[in-house]
């Protein structure tokens, strides 16, 4: 799409909300159960979807993408009427008489650029904030995944007009294009180096925006946790999506003592889970492209393969993969993997681990597999990241009573239910004066005397 025809969505989308359509909350309520009901509509065709672009079963597609996006829709359907309220607050004795109160308001025009990875969700969820908060919006899905971007346009052409909600396809020249105009809002999921790129460009215009972006998130197993259970529910994170997840646990740090246990019963659920030939099982997905393929590929070192290292190069597929012995130093431990290997690492004391991750970028999630209550609670308090879970992964993210975001490197903002409804809004502060009464003590000429006594009450 050209930048002219870009510019013409904008004026007409600025034009909408400018006209007050989107503001009264019965609409904003109506949009999103015609959203959902689309949704329900399409339901298979948007399996078949994500599984030309990624591999994924009926049911994944459905646990992980599918059903979350129609769970968040429900969510503000039913909730959205209450979010919108104006939120009466304590006015202080000194500006009697009146009230105050914080009133949420849409910040207009909206961009949402949305990922590969679970690319119908990631549009779905904060498309369904933004329409809760009264917004317009461009959606903009990822090029890497196109059979799911076709279905995404067919389900918002079909449900809204463009002047309220539009699709816009394509690669970087339209990225590039849509960044370079002026909206009132951005919402990003990527990677972290193009998160860069956007805020770059919103630095330019001063636009408001929130960044899900990513990052190594690191999987702390001490020798307290039951490591069974413990094996089982990290690589079902790990491996879930082929690893490319963004909140997948990226790396291990494995208490010494019971590496070697923790070790065997991760091959065990491996090969529980996704069988003796992961890439022969009908429900074991496929990386989204070649250039990831062999970007994946390149770091995974032979030598340190304990388990899987077999990839397929017509089917885009790479076997669930163990590394163990990983020094800092290796590769795959120099950039977000994304991808379905393990790198195992080890610490002695359970505080070495403060110190090890200390300096390291903050991730988009941690995850700590223990029974000591106590040093759980040290992690949670000592290290620094967006979310997690204790004895599991990734299910933090599957609910709309918790906002999902990332902090410092791993992005800034969150979203999901209440959040969400509140990231997408600009939230006025205000006072509304009383007129039958308007004290004189602070016009001019002032009374001293009146002030100092004023300021010994309010200092009582």
């Amino acid at each position: 799409m050209d930048s002219n025809k870009i510019d013409e969505i904008i004026e007409s989308q600025r034009a909408f909300f400018n006209s007050g359509a989107t503001l009264p909350v019965k609409f904003r309520v109506e949009m999103l159960k015609k959203l959902r009901d689309t949704i329900k509509k399409y339901e298979k065709e948007i399996g078949q979807a994500l599984k030309d672009d990624l591999g994924k079963s009926d049911y994944e597609s459905y646990m992980c993408e599918i059903g979350l996006a129609l769970s968040e829709v429900t969510y503000m359907i039913k909730h959205t009427r209450k979010f919108a309220k104006k939120r009466r607050v304590r006015t202080p004795l000194a500006q009697f008489a009146s009230c105050s109160f914080k009133k949420p308001s849409p910040y207009g025009n909206t961009l949402i650029m949305s990922p590969w990875n679970y690319p119908f969700l990631l549009t779905i969820d904060p498309l369904a904030d933004a329409i809760s908060a009264g917004n317009t919006a461009v959606v903009k899905p990822s090029a890497y995944s196109p059979s799911t971007s076709s279905i995404i346009e067919k389900i918002i052409t079909e449900c809204f007009p463009t002047e309220y909600v539009a699709v816009i396809t394509g690669g970087r020249k339209e990225n590039a294009a849509l960044l370079e105009k002026k909206f009132d809002f951005i919402f990003f999921t990527g990677s972290q180096s193009v998160g860069k790129e956007v805020l770059s460009y919103t630095a330019e215009t001063l636009t408001p925006v929130v960044l899900e972006l990513g990052g190594k998130s690191p999987c702390i197993v001490d020798s307290t946790a039951k490591i069974k259970l413990a094996a089982k529910r990290i690589v079902f994170g790990k491996y879930l999506n082929c690893g490319q997840t963004c909140v997948a646990p990226d790396y291990i740090l494995c208490q010494k003592s019971i590496k070697d246990e923790f070790v065997k019963e991760v091959i065990a659920q491996i090969k529980s889970q996704y069988g003796e030939n992961p890439l022969k099982n009908p429900d074991y997905g496929k990386i989204v492209s070649e250039k990831h393929f062999n970007r994946i590929c390149g770091l995974i070192n032979k030598e340190k393969v304990v388990c899987g290292g077999q990839a397929n190069s017509e089917t885009l597929q790479i076997a669930p993969t163990v590394l163990d012995n990983v020094a800092w130093d290796d590769a795959v431990m120099q950039e977000e993997i994304f991808g379905p290997i393990m790198p195992i690492l080890t610490f002695e004391r359970q505080e070495e681990v403060f110190d090890i991750l200390k300096d390291k970028p903050k991730p988009l999630a941690l995850y700590v597999f223990s029974s000591d209550r106590n040093y759980i609670n040290q992690v949670l308090d000592r290290c620094r990241y967006g979310g997690g879970c204790i004895n599991d992964t990734i299910i933090h993210l599957a609910t709309s009573e918790m906002g999902f975001g990332g902090v410092g490197e791993s992005g800034m903002g969150a979203y999901h239910g209440k959040e969400g409804f509140d990231v997408f809004s600009h939230i006025k502060s205000i006072v509304d004066k009383k007129t039958w009464l308007d004290l004189q003590m602070r016009y001019q000429p002032y009374n001293r005397k009146l002030y100092a006594k004023l300021l010994h009450i309010f200092l009582k």
